[in-house]
């Protein structure tokens, strides 16, 4: 048994974006299971733009576990560790249905071993798919765009669809789904290597720089008609770039708005809710917002049609892989920085399954 747990805490709430001194690393002892519940020791740590939201002192959408609905929370307290959802190795069980050497989801959080309810966790079979997988294309990103297009952006053969953050966990997938349902599919991500590999590795028919000064001319020239569906998860001038663009009857999913989240005053989007609340009814545009547990009904098929999917080869996905738990605030902040293509996960210890 291991001698101790190392932890990182919020040590401060952050003003703009994270810096290391928001976090602070401590060792803990190792829990003890009680009756039902499993002693795990984490593999793989998700870091995802929703953290920074719990990282606030206001309320947040939480972490979700697969089962369970988001929740509108509290922040994450000063000295308790940071949330995040984990894949975890069953060092020791005390419930009847999971054994030690299992592989289970769970929202275990920045730390190395961790306590879970036996009875509220989704088990991960390596023979299916890499275990990683299950935090990325085979995880809740996974399902947030499989969910949001298919339920709100409700693609047809021949539609325009635009998607930001274009090589990012949700937007990838977005595109490569659109494609399967005929779409032309124009992406917008952060510099010509990402650019590069939603076009050349993802299929998409054209992606667009973000940082590129003439994006609005650019991506009006690259919809010569229109957009039916902008998957939004970015916000600020992007949105801005998009909106114009909108035909009538336009479906926008919402599941993020990154741009935002350090931005101590709102950025880009000079465009006021009026004009807004002005298309959305003069082209009877379906502007959503949602999360994935919206529609927590669409699990197995989710698992069912993305597995297959990935399988043969329709859907291809990329990790982005930091090893060592020390070393997840520096790639959190990455995250807002762009510095990550494809999902970015933190390996807290061995993957027993390579």
């Amino acid at each position: 048994m291991p001698e101790f747990n190392r932890q990182i805490v919020l040590a401060a709430r952050p003003k703009g974006a994270p810096k290391n001194s928001d976090f602070r690393l401590v060792e803990t002892p190792v829990p003890e299971p009680g009756v039902g519940e499993l002693l795990c020791q984490t593999i793989y740590l998700s870091l995802d733009p929703y953290l920074r939201g719990s990282m606030n002192a206001a309320k947040s959408y939480a972490a979700p576990a697969e089962t369970d609905a988001i929740a509108y929370a509290g922040p994450v307290e000063i000295g308790a560790v940071m949330g995040g959802g984990t894949v975890s190795r069953v060092l020791e069980s005390r419930a009847d249905r999971i054994a030690p050497g299992d592989f289970i989801v769970g929202l275990a959080g920045w730390q190395d071993y961790s306590i879970a309810p036996g009875d509220a966790v989704h088990t991960v079979h390596p023979q299916d798919a890499p275990i990683s997988t299950a935090l990325g294309v085979l995880g809740m990103p996974g399902m947030t765009a499989y969910t949001g297009l298919l339920n709100i952006g409700k693609p047809t053969p021949e539609e325009t669809l635009v998607v930001a953050a274009a090589s990012g966990a949700v937007g990838s997938v977005v595109g490569q789904i659109a494609k399967i349902k005929g779409c032309r599919v124009i992406g917008i991500a952060g510099g010509p290597e990402k650019c590069a590999f939603a076009v050349e590795v993802l299929g998409f028919d054209v992606c667009l720089d973000r940082h590129d000064p003439e994006l609005a001319s650019l991506l009006e020239a690259a919809c010569p008609d229109g957009v039916d569906i902008y998957f939004e998860n970015v916000g600020g001038s992007v949105f801005e770039a998009v909106w114009p663009l909108l035909n009538p009857f336009a479906r926008v999913p919402v599941c993020g708005l990154i741009s935002q989240y350090n931005a101590v005053t709102p950025q880009g989007a000079a465009m006021g809710i009026p004009e807004v609340m002005r298309e959305i009814l003069t082209k009877s545009i379906n502007l959503r917002g949602f999360m994935y547990t919206d529609f927590l009904d669409q699990v197995d098929e989710f698992r069912r049609e993305m597995g297959n999917w990935v399988s043969s080869g329709l859907v291809r996905y990329r990790e982005h892989v930091v090893d060592g738990l020390e070393n997840a605030p520096r790639a959190f902040q990455g995250l807002f920085k762009g510095e990550n293509i494809g999902k970015l996960l933190v390996r807290v210890s061995p993957d027993p399954t390579l």
